[in-house]
C-alpha cells in the first residue's frame, strides 16, 4: 500500500491553473522531497495533501483512505511550517501539548508523547521557556516536536529551514534525516534548496509550472535529468550548455567537434540534430586528465573563486559563460589561459527544441 497517492489532481484559483493533472505515489516510510522555484506549485500541492486547500478535480489517499474531501485534523498528518507558527504565550511544554489537550487526550499520555518528543529533538532543558527565549533553531525544533507528538504516519515539511542561517540550516538537515531514520515515517519535504533535496530525499519530484518534471533518486536526476530544465535546475553551479549541431556521430560546436563514440543514447534518439550539450563543471578535464579527453581546447580564466575544498573557474566558451570546478589546491588566477577537456561519456544531450534527453 502506496502511504500516500495523489492521483489526476488539478487545482485552479479562477482561470489559473496552478497543479495540472498531477500524480504521485509516496511509498511507505519514503522521504518524498518537492523541489523547484518560486511559484511551481510544491507548497500548493503540500497544502492540498495538508486539506489546507480544495481540490479542483482529481483525488488524495492516505494510506489507502480517500481523504480529499476531510478535514486537515482527520488526514493523520502532522505538518511543520516555515514560519514556526508557535503560541508566544505558551511555553515550549504548552506548544506541544497544544494539540493533544485539545484532542482530550489523557494527561498522563500527553506527558509521555510530550518527553518523548523532546528527548528526540534534543529539547528537554527548553520545556519551561517562552518561544521569544529560544533561538531560531530551536524554534524550529519545537514546531517539529508538535508534529511529532501526534503520532501520525505522514509528516509534512513546507521549507522549514529557509528563514534559518545556513550553519543551523546544515545542522537541522542532519537532524531531520536522523529523524527519519528513526522514525521511519513517511515525509513529504517541499524546498527550492537542491542542497536539502539531494541530500535528504530518498526520490525528488522536481515541479515546474504545476506539473513533475522528473521523480527519481537525487543520483539519477543528477546523471540523468529527463530534460535540460531539470539539468540545468540540479547542480551547484549549474550544468554549463552549449548550442551545436549532432552530425555522423559527433558534436559539432563553435569551439570544436566531440565524437559521441561513448555517449549512451536513449533508444531511438541518436539520429543528426540540432541540440545542446550539457557539461557540470565538476566534470570538465584538467592537468593530467586531459590524454583521456575527447577534445581539448583553450580558455582563459575570467574570474577565480577560492571555495575551500574547491576553486570555481568562471570563463568564456563558443561565446557562453562557462564554469569549471577545480580542485581547491589548483593554482590559477585571473587572465591565465588553461587547456580543459571534455569526454563523451560525462555529457549530456539534449534536443535543441523540444529539451529532452537523447
Amino acid at each position: 500500500m502506496e502511504s500516500v497517492s495523489i492521483k489526476n489532481l488539478d487545482l485552479k484559483f479562477g482561470s489559473v491553473e496552478v497543479l495540472k493533472n498531477l500524480n504521485l505515489d509516496v511509498h511507505q516510510g519514503e522521504f518524498i522531497v518537492l523541489l523547484g522555484s518560486s511559484g511551481c506549485g510544491k507548497s500548493t500541492l503540500l497544502n492540498c495533501i495538508a486539506g489546507l486547500l480544495d481540490v479542483s478535480d482529481g483525488q488524495i489517499f492516505i494510506n489507502g483512505n480517500n481523504v480529499t474531501w476531510q478535514e486537515p485534523s482527520r488526514r493523520g498528518i502532522g505538518m511543520v511550517f516555515q514560519s514556526y507558527a508557535l503560541y508566544p504565550q505558551m511555553s515550549v511544554a504548552g506548544n506541544l501539548s497544544f494539540g493533544l489537550r485539545n484532542a482530550g487526550v489523557a494527561k498522563a499520555e500527553i506527558r509521555k508523547k510530550v518527553a518523548r518528543a523532546a528527548e528526540i529533538l534534543q529539547i528537554e532543558a527548553l520545556l519551561n521557556r517562552k518561544p521569544s527565549e529560544l533561538s531560531g533553531g530551536q524554534r524550529q525544533r519545537v514546531a517539529i516536536g508538535r508534529a511529532l507528538v501526534r503520532d501520525v504516519d505522514v509528516f509534512l515539511f513546507d521549507e522549514p529551514l529557509s528563514n534559518l542561517d545556513a550553519k543551523l540550516r546544515t545542522e537541522l538537515r542532519v537532524e531531520i534525516k536522523r529523524l527519519h531514520q528513526q522514525l521511519k515515517n513517511t515525509m513529504i519535504y517541499v524546498t527550492h534548496d537542491q542542497i536539502e533535496a539531494m541530500t535528504l530525499a530518498d526520490r525528488i519530484a522536481i515541479m515546474r509550472e504545476g506539473k513533475i518534471m522528473q521523480l527519481a533518486s537525487p543520483t539519477e536526476i543528477y546523471g540523468k535529468p529527463v530534460n535540460k530544465y531539470v539539468a540545468d535546475f540540479i547542480g551547484s553551479p549549474a550544468m554549463n550548455f552549449l548550442a551545436g549541431r549532432i552530425e555522423n556521430g559527433a558534436f559539432h560546436f563553435g569551439g570544436g567537434v566531440i565524437s559521441l563514440d561513448k555517449y549512451d543514447f536513449a533508444e531511438g534518439m541518436a539520429g543528426d540534430r540540432e541540440a545542446w550539450i550539457g557539461i557540470r563543471p565538476e566534470h570538465v578535464i584538467v592537468a593530467e586528465g586531459l590524454s583521456k579527453a575527447d577534445l581539448t581546447v583553450k580558455v582563459r580564466a575570467d574570474i577565480v573563486e577560492p571555495m575551500g575544498a574547491d576553486t570555481l573557474l568562471w570563463c568564456v566558451m563558443d561565446g557562453q559563460s562557462f564554469r569549471i570546478r577545480l580542485d581547491g589546491q589548483f593554482v590559477i588566477k585571473e587572465g591565465d589561459m588553461i587547456d580543459v577537456g571534455f569526454s563523451s561519456n560525462a555529457v549530456s544531450l539534449f534536443d535543441k527544441f523540444s529539451e529532452i534527453l537523447l
